[in-house]
């Protein structure tokens, strides 16, 4: 199948620091090629990939303090996916819904993965205008906000199996891996790892819009025994810092569409104490990969007793539920959805 992944140009894929989408990205990319596919990668031109690159940003765009209008770009790349949308079967679109209107314009095959959250409400009046658009969800949690919008499949993030080996001991400490925002709840890990008595790692990145939060929730925090705030760490790291963790906080307090940090720390085998929120229930299986808590109290009682989980039951879970390669299968079933349904699209002719 010729297919063409179209990425956000907020980092290169793979990114080299924080950036699920484009890392979820990467992993579709390179499987779907050793899977057989013929597959054009539409991202930045600094991106690393086995499939044809077409670069479009020089690189990715958050770190780059002199682009002030990063829509400008995607606009650029969208204005390319269409001119060469004849070469593909599929185009399967990760950049949210900034595409619809220029795929309503000249229908093309296309699935389009929604990464971020649905349930806000100038969401509702724009989906409802583009009915056509077929979806992929990441969770089914996801999805509920929008029930009218054309959901073609539920693809749940994976992991190339032996990216994070698994690490039979653990540590003694709790990590904190993802965004030092308020939906993340950074502050929430804080208490609940020192009310157990365990030391506690924090691996973040704090962007511009969660300064205020940052400095008023957490900093003050930072100085209490056993926080250690070791700033935003790349893939090369995660390894160590997860696998010789005792356990990963997930404390959040939003609609969370996924979590990849949920499968990251499984993947090494350290289970999660994540609440019960969003995608939650459907990634950890509870009492197996670690622990679902609606309460900080029932945080901290958890995190007290998790060696009582097995760290081999918690890879085993991930490896039967969130590799590379199981996603792979599933978007090639969604694909084979989309263009059984495509039939009747009118004939894709060059721009004049």
């Amino acid at each position: 199948m010729r297919i063409a992944i179209v990425a956000p140009l907020h980092e290169s894929v793979p990114p080299r620091y924080y950036g699920g989408t484009e890392r979820v990205v990467s992993y579709l990319t390179e499987e779907l090629v050793a899977l057989g596919h013929d597959v054009t990668l539409f991202a930045t031109a600094d991106s690393r990939t086995r499939a044809r690159l077409r670069g479009i940003s020089p690189s990715g765009l958050r770190l780059d303090s002199g682009c002030r209008d990063p829509l400008a770009w995607h606009m650029a790349m969208i204005h390319d996916v269409m001119e060469a949308a004849r070469e593909f079967d599929l185009v399967h679109f990760h950049i949210e819904h900034m595409h619809f209107p220029a795929l309503r314009a000249r229908p093309v095959p296309a699935l389009t993965t929604v990464h971020g959250r649905v349930d806000l409400p100038e969401l509702v009046p724009l989906y409802d205008r583009f009915p056509d658009m077929s979806l992929a969800s990441i969770s089914d949690a996801q999805r509920m906000p929008l029930p009218r919008a054309r959901w073609v499949a539920t693809v749940h993030h994976g992991l190339p199996a032996q990216l994070l080996p698994f690490n039979a001991q653990g540590g003694g400490y709790a990590a904190f891996l993802g965004r030092m925002s308020p939906e993340k709840r950074p502050d929430r890990a804080i208490r609940i790892a020192q009310r157990a008595g365990m030391p506690l790692r924090i691996a973040a990145k704090v962007e511009k819009s969660d300064v205020p939060y940052f400095e008023a929730e957490v900093r003050p925090l930072l100085s209490g025994p056993g926080v250690d705030f070791i700033g935003e760490i790349g893939e090369r790291d995660k390894a160590a810092f997860l696998g010789e963790a005792a356990a990963l906080l997930f404390p959040i307090d939003w609609p969370e569409p996924f979590g990849l940090a949920m499968i990251e720390a499984m993947s090494c085998g350290t289970p999660v104490i994540a609440y019960r929120c969003g995608s939650v229930p459907e990634i950890v299986d509870d009492g197996v990969s670690g622990w679902i808590v609606s309460t900080e109290d029932e945080a901290v009682e958890r995190l007290a007793t998790i060696g009582t989980l097995s760290r081999l039951a918690c890879r085993r879970a991930f490896e039967r539920r969130f590799t590379a390669a199981r996603m792979a299968r599933d978007y090639e079933a969604a694909y084979r959805e989309v263009l059984a349904g495509s039939r009747g699209l009118p004939e894709i002719r060059p721009a004049a």
